[in-house]
Protein backbone atom coordinates (compact mmCIF):
# COMPACT_ATOMS: atom_id res chain seq x y z
CA UNK A 1 0.00 0.00 0.00
CA UNK A 2 1.42 3.36 -0.98
CA UNK A 3 2.08 5.90 1.79
CA UNK A 4 1.73 8.77 -0.66
CA UNK A 5 -1.52 10.58 -1.43
CA UNK A 6 -2.45 11.16 -5.15
CA UNK A 7 -1.63 14.87 -4.84
CA UNK A 8 1.76 14.14 -3.28
CA UNK A 9 2.51 11.51 -5.94
CA UNK A 10 1.94 14.07 -8.70
CA UNK A 11 4.16 16.65 -6.97
CA UNK A 12 6.74 13.96 -6.24
CA UNK A 13 6.88 12.86 -9.91
CA UNK A 14 7.16 16.44 -11.19
CA UNK A 15 9.83 17.17 -8.62
CA UNK A 16 11.90 14.15 -9.65
CA UNK A 17 11.76 15.20 -13.30
CA UNK A 18 12.84 18.75 -12.43
CA UNK A 19 15.69 17.54 -10.25
CA UNK A 20 16.87 15.20 -13.04
CA UNK A 21 16.88 18.21 -15.35
CA UNK A 22 18.89 20.20 -12.82
CA UNK A 23 21.45 17.39 -12.73
CA UNK A 24 21.55 17.23 -16.54
CA UNK A 25 22.00 20.97 -17.07
CA UNK A 26 25.56 21.11 -15.61
CA UNK A 27 26.67 18.38 -18.05
CA UNK A 28 25.21 20.27 -21.00
CA UNK A 29 26.74 23.53 -19.82
CA UNK A 30 30.12 21.85 -19.38
CA UNK A 31 29.93 20.68 -23.00
CA UNK A 32 29.04 24.21 -24.05
CA UNK A 33 32.03 25.61 -22.15
CA UNK A 34 34.40 23.14 -23.84
CA UNK A 35 33.15 24.06 -27.32
CA UNK A 36 33.33 27.75 -26.41
CA UNK A 37 37.01 27.41 -25.51
CA UNK A 38 37.67 25.91 -28.92
CA UNK A 39 35.70 28.40 -31.03
CA UNK A 40 36.13 31.67 -29.12
CA UNK A 41 39.37 33.63 -28.77
CA UNK A 42 38.01 35.51 -25.68
CA UNK A 43 36.08 33.02 -23.54
CA UNK A 44 36.86 34.33 -20.06
CA UNK A 45 33.84 36.52 -19.24
CA UNK A 46 31.21 34.19 -20.69
CA UNK A 47 32.87 31.12 -19.19
CA UNK A 48 32.91 32.71 -15.74
CA UNK A 49 29.18 33.47 -16.01
CA UNK A 50 28.33 29.93 -17.09
CA UNK A 51 30.50 28.42 -14.36
CA UNK A 52 28.71 30.54 -11.76
CA UNK A 53 25.39 29.25 -13.08
CA UNK A 54 26.58 25.67 -12.71
CA UNK A 55 27.64 26.33 -9.11
CA UNK A 56 24.20 27.72 -8.33
CA UNK A 57 22.33 24.82 -9.94
CA UNK A 58 24.40 22.13 -8.19
CA UNK A 59 24.44 23.84 -4.77
CA UNK A 60 23.48 21.10 -2.28
CA UNK A 61 23.36 23.50 0.68
CA UNK A 62 20.02 24.99 -0.40
CA UNK A 63 16.59 23.35 -0.01
CA UNK A 64 14.21 23.39 -2.98
CA UNK A 65 10.42 23.45 -3.09
CA UNK A 66 8.24 20.99 -5.01
CA UNK A 67 8.55 23.18 -8.13
CA UNK A 68 12.35 22.99 -8.03
CA UNK A 69 12.85 26.57 -6.80
CA UNK A 70 15.07 27.64 -3.91
CA UNK A 71 13.28 28.08 -0.58
CA UNK A 72 13.41 31.80 0.20
CA UNK A 73 12.89 33.76 3.44
CA UNK A 74 10.27 36.15 2.06
CA UNK A 75 7.91 33.47 0.73
CA UNK A 76 5.23 31.28 2.33
CA UNK A 77 5.27 27.49 2.21
CA UNK A 78 3.20 24.50 3.22
CA UNK A 79 4.98 21.47 4.62
CA UNK A 80 3.77 18.42 2.69
CA UNK A 81 4.70 15.06 4.27
CA UNK A 82 6.10 12.50 1.84
CA UNK A 83 6.16 9.59 4.27
CA UNK A 84 4.22 8.83 7.41
CA UNK A 85 5.27 8.28 11.01
CA UNK A 86 3.24 5.05 11.26
CA UNK A 87 0.15 7.12 10.40
CA UNK A 88 -0.98 9.45 7.65
CA UNK A 89 -1.49 13.15 8.05
CA UNK A 90 -1.48 16.48 6.27
CA UNK A 91 0.20 19.84 6.71
CA UNK A 92 0.95 21.71 9.92
CA UNK A 93 -1.32 23.87 12.03
CA UNK A 94 -1.92 25.09 15.59
CA UNK A 95 -4.04 23.53 18.35
CA UNK A 96 -4.63 24.34 21.99
CA UNK A 97 -4.29 21.87 24.83
CA UNK A 98 -7.17 22.31 27.29
CA UNK A 99 -7.79 25.83 26.01
CA UNK A 100 -4.39 27.11 27.14
CA UNK A 101 -2.50 29.77 25.14
CA UNK A 102 -0.25 29.85 23.23
CA UNK A 103 -1.22 26.91 21.02
CA UNK A 104 0.98 23.97 20.11
CA UNK A 105 2.11 22.94 16.64
CA UNK A 106 0.25 19.93 15.26
CA UNK A 107 -0.02 17.95 12.06
CA UNK A 108 -3.46 17.89 10.45
CA UNK A 109 -5.11 14.46 10.77
CA UNK A 110 -6.10 14.30 7.11
CA UNK A 111 -3.83 14.36 4.06
CA UNK A 112 -6.37 16.57 2.29
CA UNK A 113 -5.49 19.54 4.51
CA UNK A 114 -2.44 21.66 3.67
CA UNK A 115 -2.50 23.28 7.10
CA UNK A 116 -1.28 26.83 7.69
CA UNK A 117 1.45 28.51 5.60
CA UNK A 118 4.89 28.91 7.14
CA UNK A 119 7.74 31.38 6.78
CA UNK A 120 11.42 30.80 7.53
CA UNK A 121 13.68 33.54 8.89
CA UNK A 122 17.44 32.80 8.80
CA UNK A 123 19.88 33.96 11.45
CA UNK A 124 21.53 36.08 8.76
CA UNK A 125 18.57 38.19 7.63
CA UNK A 126 20.53 39.34 4.53
CA UNK A 127 20.37 35.84 2.99
CA UNK A 128 18.38 35.54 -0.23
CA UNK A 129 17.86 31.80 0.23
CA UNK A 130 17.44 29.44 3.15
CA UNK A 131 20.47 27.19 3.70
CA UNK A 132 20.59 23.71 5.14
CA UNK A 133 22.07 23.01 8.59
CA UNK A 134 21.91 26.67 9.64
CA UNK A 135 19.94 28.26 12.48
CA UNK A 136 16.60 29.82 11.59
CA UNK A 137 13.23 30.76 13.06
CA UNK A 138 9.97 29.20 11.85
CA UNK A 139 6.59 30.91 12.14
CA UNK A 140 3.07 30.49 10.84
CA UNK A 141 1.85 33.23 8.54
CA UNK A 142 -1.51 33.30 10.33
CA UNK A 143 -3.37 34.96 13.19
CA UNK A 144 -4.73 33.19 16.28
CA UNK A 145 -7.07 34.08 19.13
CA UNK A 146 -4.05 34.12 21.44
CA UNK A 147 -2.03 37.33 21.80
CA UNK A 148 1.30 35.51 21.52
CA UNK A 149 3.29 35.13 18.32
CA UNK A 150 3.18 32.10 16.03
CA UNK A 151 6.98 31.67 16.15
CA UNK A 152 8.02 28.10 16.96
CA UNK A 153 9.87 27.16 20.14
CA UNK A 154 10.62 23.94 21.99
CA UNK A 155 9.33 23.46 25.54
CA UNK A 156 9.72 20.66 28.09
CA UNK A 157 6.42 19.07 29.00
CA UNK A 158 4.22 22.07 28.36
CA UNK A 159 2.45 21.56 31.67
CA UNK A 160 1.44 18.04 30.64
CA UNK A 161 4.22 15.98 32.16
CA UNK A 162 7.99 16.25 31.85
CA UNK A 163 10.35 14.27 29.69
CA UNK A 164 8.69 15.19 26.40
CA UNK A 165 9.75 18.17 24.31
CA UNK A 166 6.91 19.73 22.33
CA UNK A 167 6.94 22.38 19.62
CA UNK A 168 4.80 25.32 20.69
CA UNK A 169 4.17 28.85 19.44
CA UNK A 170 4.95 32.01 21.40
CA UNK A 171 8.61 32.42 20.47
CA UNK A 172 10.39 35.46 19.06
CA UNK A 173 12.21 36.16 15.81
CA UNK A 174 15.92 36.94 16.02
CA UNK A 175 17.75 38.05 19.18
CA UNK A 176 20.08 35.01 19.26
CA UNK A 177 21.31 34.12 22.72
CA UNK A 178 20.54 32.21 25.90
CA UNK A 179 17.06 33.72 26.30
CA UNK A 180 15.93 32.64 22.83
CA UNK A 181 17.83 29.38 22.37
CA UNK A 182 14.57 27.38 22.29
CA UNK A 183 13.38 29.31 19.21
CA UNK A 184 15.99 28.14 16.70
CA UNK A 185 15.69 25.21 14.31
CA UNK A 186 17.51 23.80 11.30
CA UNK A 187 16.47 22.16 8.04
CA UNK A 188 18.31 19.02 6.96
CA UNK A 189 18.05 16.93 3.82
CA UNK A 190 16.67 13.37 3.97
CA UNK A 191 17.39 11.16 0.97
CA UNK A 192 17.11 12.61 -2.53
CA UNK A 193 14.10 14.91 -2.17
CA UNK A 194 13.00 14.92 1.46
CA UNK A 195 13.69 17.34 4.31
CA UNK A 196 13.32 17.31 8.06
CA UNK A 197 13.37 19.92 10.82
CA UNK A 198 15.95 19.54 13.56
CA UNK A 199 16.23 21.25 16.91
CA UNK A 200 19.90 21.68 17.82
CA UNK A 201 20.64 25.42 18.02
CA UNK A 202 24.12 26.90 17.98
CA UNK A 203 23.18 30.54 18.52
CA UNK A 204 24.83 30.86 21.93
CA UNK A 205 28.08 29.74 23.53
CA UNK A 206 28.85 26.28 24.89
CA UNK A 207 27.32 27.37 28.20
CA UNK A 208 23.87 26.79 26.65
CA UNK A 209 22.67 23.26 27.32
CA UNK A 210 20.10 22.06 24.80
CA UNK A 211 18.48 18.75 24.03
CA UNK A 212 18.94 18.02 20.34
CA UNK A 213 16.49 15.96 18.33
CA UNK A 214 14.51 15.55 15.14
CA UNK A 215 11.07 17.14 14.98
CA UNK A 216 8.57 14.34 14.57
CA UNK A 217 5.02 13.38 15.50
CA UNK A 218 3.72 12.38 18.95
CA UNK A 219 0.14 11.08 18.91
CA UNK A 220 -1.86 11.89 22.03
CA UNK A 221 -5.59 12.39 22.63
CA UNK A 222 -6.45 12.03 18.96
CA UNK A 223 -4.00 14.71 17.79
CA UNK A 224 -0.59 14.62 16.16
CA UNK A 225 1.61 16.96 18.20
CA UNK A 226 5.02 18.02 16.92
CA UNK A 227 7.68 16.92 19.36
CA UNK A 228 11.33 15.92 19.48
CA UNK A 229 12.03 12.26 18.87
CA UNK A 230 14.03 9.68 16.96
CA UNK A 231 11.75 9.53 13.90
CA UNK A 232 11.51 12.81 11.98
CA UNK A 233 8.58 14.10 9.96
CA UNK A 234 9.93 13.96 6.40
CA UNK A 235 8.40 16.44 3.97
CA UNK A 236 8.64 18.60 0.86
CA UNK A 237 8.20 22.37 0.66
CA UNK A 238 5.13 23.42 -1.31
CA UNK A 239 4.83 27.10 -2.14
CA UNK A 240 1.62 28.55 -0.66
Amino acid sequence: MSIYSPTILVSFTRYKHKMKLKLLIPTLLSTLISSFYITSPQPLETTTTITAAIDTITDTSIPFDSDGHEVQPGLKYHITPIQSNDSSGGGLSLASRDGICPPFVVQENTQLSNGLPLRFVPLDTKQNSITLSSDLNILFNAATICVQSTVWRVINGGGFGGGKYYVRSGGVVGRPGVATVSNWFRIERVGDIGYKIVFCPSVCSSSCKVVCGDVGILEENGKKWLALGDKPLVFMFQKA
